[in-house]
């Protein structure tokens, strides 16, 4: 019997979809899966801009 996700406090991360697209390290989710069960963006593909890229 399935149970479902445990409860959290926190909501889960909001990807671009548009960014994780072609993105082979997770695989157009945009979110990767941590060892402790959480959700986190991916680090390949959703990464911050850069502040340095300014004009």
């Amino acid at each position: 019997m399935a149970y479902g996700a445990p409860r959290t406090p926190c909501p889960p991360p909001h990807p671009d979809p548009r960014l994780a697209r072609d993105c082979e390290h997770c695989l157009g989710w945009g979110t990767v899966v941590t060892r402790d069960g959480g959700h986190e963006l991916c680090d390949t593909c959703q990464r911050d801009p850069v502040e340095g890229d300014r004009a």
